[in-house]
């Protein structure tokens, strides 16, 4: 009798223990179909796990460079809101406009309901969070500034929108204008050169040492004369003492007629002998896929005869 008792009670462990590998076959089985089914995982800019469990088809922009990056890799028909600033290529103005950078319009966003929202530098923790709580994905698209950032930019754009080959093409074209540029100049001396983003009675702002701007200056030939300096802000004293040979700024007929009147500026060499250039703001401060076009003008600019 204790034999058959015995035997039964292993037959009972075998039988529950036989269940119990089958369960746990089968969620492991779930959970390899999930993973094998997973878009993609992605680490944004601020250290976020972000989970896209499927290609998104509708995206909202809040960022100008992110918004060109898109358009530049081909994915534009699935942009379905951007900011005020964003305003290149031109078909950006025929999309819905969700705010201005720093201040977003979250109810707007929310009845778009997007597949994801593609955020930059600018963007605040707030609307983050509020996002966020509406069940809404945000990735935020943030690296080092310099061209190595933007290329890394560019190429996790495309994974998200499903558009890796046409964004290492762009990054392959883009690292070829800066080779060139480059291989043009690596023998010639620099220019001393100025960078005007502000001038007036509310003060003088240049691109300081510690921004993109002026590393891109340094990489088209120049040498800023502002390079010490931090924060945008820089005198006209120190100015008018440096006397750089080459003055840039923004490609706007106002902005460049103010400066030839503005006093300090109208005595400048620079202004003097007409090397006073205006180049696209546009493109020189935002870090995206026309930057090496911007390179590219600035050191036409700065070197002409090297730059064709």
């Amino acid at each position: 009798m204790l034999k058959r008792s015995f035997l039964l009670v292993l037959v009972v462990i075998l039988v529950f223990s036989f269940a119990g590998c089958n369960a746990k076959s089968e969620i492991n089985e779930e959970e390899k179909i999930v993973e094998e089914n997973l878009y993609l995982e992605y680490v944004d800019g601020m250290n976020r796990e972000v989970i896209f469990e499927n290609e998104p088809m509708t995206i909202v922009s809040v960022a100008p460079s992110v918004t060109e990056t898109i358009f530049a890799i081909g994915a534009g028909d699935k942009l379905v809101g951007r900011t005020d600033y964003c305003d290149y290529p031109s078909q950006v103005s025929e999309i819905e406009s969700v705010g201005s950078l720093r201040e977003i319009n979250i109810e707007k966003i929310a009845e778009i309901n997007p597949d994801v929202v593609l955020a930059s530098t600018h963007f605040k923790k707030e609307a983050l969070d509020k996002l966020t709580e509406l069940n809404i994905k945000v990735a935020v698209i943030i690296s080092q500034e310099n061209f190595e950032g933007v290329y890394k930019n560019i190429e996790d754009i495309g994974k998200i929108v499903n558009k890796n080959e046409e964004a290492n093409n762009l990054v392959a074209e883009m690292k070829s204008k800066v080779n060139y540029v480059k291989d043009s100049i690596k023998d010639i001396d620099k220019k001393p050169v100025y960078y005007v983003v502000g001038f007036g009675e509310y003060g003088d702002f240049t691109a300081t040492g510690d921004t993109f701007i002026s590393e891109l200056l340094e990489m088209a030939g120049g040498d800023n004369i502002a390079k010490d300096a931090t924060g945008w802000k820089y005198s006209i004293e120190k100015l008018v003492e440096q006397d750089p040979e080459i003055l840039i700024c923004e490609n706007d007929e106002s902005t460049m007629s103010g400066i030839i009147e503005a006093n300090g500026y109208k005595d400048l060499t620079a202004v003097k002998s007409g090397n006073l250039f205006g180049v696209d703001k546009n493109m020189i401060s935002r870090m995206g896929p026309r930057l090496a076009d911007a390179l590219v003008q600035v050191a036409k600019v700065i070197n002409p005869e090297e730059i064709k």
